[in-house]
């Protein structure tokens, strides 16, 4: 498992985000190409890192001058994997043992292909990312893997 390295910025986001929302963050990515940063908060803190009405994560957006997103840590690679992509539906995740490391194809209902990619491809970008740092998932691509 590779370990995490946080950055200063990052360590300092997680402390301005955690003392904003009151939810705990254990990783954070700063993600200048879609002016973002995504946060990867504990199990069952995504209540809290929202807030009612997404009061909390407003106010932490506002703060931090950039769009806020959030993602449920799981220890399961398949449910992290899902997490990253909700709001979008997650049919299945397979894992795939390939000479690049493990892959995940993860396969979406049609008409949740739009929200899975993203604008521009960025929440596949966000799921590739955070599934790297969080399970050492070398790569996630949409659709089933193809049979050889």
């Amino acid at each position: 498992m590779a370990e995490i390295v946080l950055t200063e910025d990052c360590m300092r986001l997680i402390s301005e985000f955690e003392s904003l929302t009151g939810a705990s963050s254990r990783d954070c990515v700063i993600d200048e190409r879609n002016s973002r940063i995504i946060f990867v908060v504990n199990p069952g803190e995504m209540g809290l890192a929202i807030g009612k009405k997404g009061a909390s994560i407003k106010k932490a957006s506002d703060a931090m001058g950039k769009r806020i997103e959030v993602v449920e840590y799981s220890d399961n690679p398949e449910q992290f994997v899902k997490n990253c992509f909700l709001p979008a539906q997650v049919l299945e995740v397979e894992f795939e043992d390939s000479e690049r490391g493990l892959v995940a194809h993860v396969d979406v209902r049609d008409e949740d292909r739009g929200i899975a990619i993203g604008k521009e491809g960025k929440n596949i970008f966000k799921a590739k990312k955070l599934s790297m740092r969080q399970h050492d998932v070398q790569d996630v691509l949409l659709g089933q893997p193809t049979a050889s």
